[in-house]
């Protein structure tokens, strides 16, 4: 629940700083155009944007309707991509490190001394550890078990939320691509109102619909490259898991000797 609620304020934060953006834009956009009409060739180089102008010029031009929705698309799935980012970071393990201390304490302070140093550990490895060793009294057979069972709860809890970056990856090119088929709908809504077919008409139509076609397909791709890194660092993490859980079985077969 904590981190729903810092996911909302995070996109609350920076949908009302779209919207100063967005208005600072239009404000900019009019003032352009009145000291051009006075004067071309005095102004002619402030006439040059920077890409973020730009960027934000075109978002406008794209209109609030679909524009607003696809920005939305990509700050929730930008939210949830780095609160995932942040818990995997803090969830990875030095494995070699932690498996070398619980073999020590085994050695030297039996199964009590592991539990200690698996509850002063952070990260889904050592809960494995501790859930394993919680059970050596149960036998080898109950240790297998529980490492397996706490594993997939702990799989459960590394791939938590992901699926809604893939929505959004999937929700914003579509969406770009409603936005284009409206617009040249409107497009044609004016030759047919018009009776004629004149480029004027149909320009505008025609470059809102690309707009927001542009801006769906940028936005699935920045969300992509989160989502793969993403899946990269939790099949690392799992693959650690089950290196970590064999290892385990073999130093309480070792201990049991």
């Amino acid at each position: 629940m904590k981190r729903l609620f810092s996911i909302l304020a995070i996109t609350g934060m920076m949908a009302f700083g779209t919207v100063n953006a967005t208005t600072n834009a239009s404000t900019t956009a009019v003032t352009t155009t009145v000291t051009t009409t006075q004067d071309d060739a005095a102004d002619a180089p402030a006439e040059e944007l920077t890409f973020h102008q730009e960027l934000k010029k075109r978002f406008i031009e794209g209109g609030p309707g679909f524009m607003g929705i696809v920005l939305l698309c990509l700050i929730l799935g930008l939210a949830i991509a780095i609160e995932r980012i942040i818990f995997l970071n803090l969830s990875t393990t030095n494995t070699k490190k932690l498996t070398q201390e619980v073999e020590d304490a085994l050695n030297s302070g039996g199964v009590e001394a592991a539990k200690e140093v698996c509850r002063n550990t952070k990260g889904p490895i050592a809960s494995i550890y501790y859930q394993g060793l919680d059970r050596t009294d149960e036998g080898l057979d109950a240790v297998e078990k529980a490492v397996v069972a706490y594993g997939g709860v702990q799989m459960g809890q590394l791939e938590k939320n992901v699926s809604w970056i893939s929505l959004f990856i999937a929700l914003a090119p579509m969406l770009g691509f409603m936005g284009t088929v409206i617009g040249m709908i409107q497009a044609f809504d004016k030759i047919e109102a018009a009776g004629d077919m004149q480029p004027s008409l149909v320009a505008g139509g025609i470059k809102v619909a690309l707009l927001t076609t542009v801006f769906g397909l940028v936005v699935a791709m920045i969300l992509q490259v989160f989502y793969n890194y993403i899946i990269a660092k939790i099949d690392s993490i799992v693959n650690s898991m089950e290196d970590a859980s064999i290892t385990l079985m073999d130093l309480l077969i070792r201990n049991k000797k």
